[in-house]
């Protein structure tokens, strides 16, 4: 699986359907078979950044 923001595939599990990424830093989770991904703000909130990636980027490919 790679990290549909960096392309690194330094990415670790923390939990069901959901994955951190080593290199960018962002949080994703799996849901119906696409990336929803998020970035941890300082307080510990996450922010979504869904709406800056197209349809296809956002496909599981493992």
């Amino acid at each position: 699986m790679r990290c549909p923001n960096c392309k690194a595939k330094d990415i670790g599990k923390i939990g069901t359907n959901q994955y951190y990424c080593w290199h960018c830093f962002i949080e994703l989770s799996i849901v119906n078979g696409k990336f929803s991904l998020h970035q941890v703000e300082e307080d510990g909130s996450l922010s979504s950044l869904d709406d800056l990636f197209e349809g296809e980027d956002m496909s599981v490919e493992m």
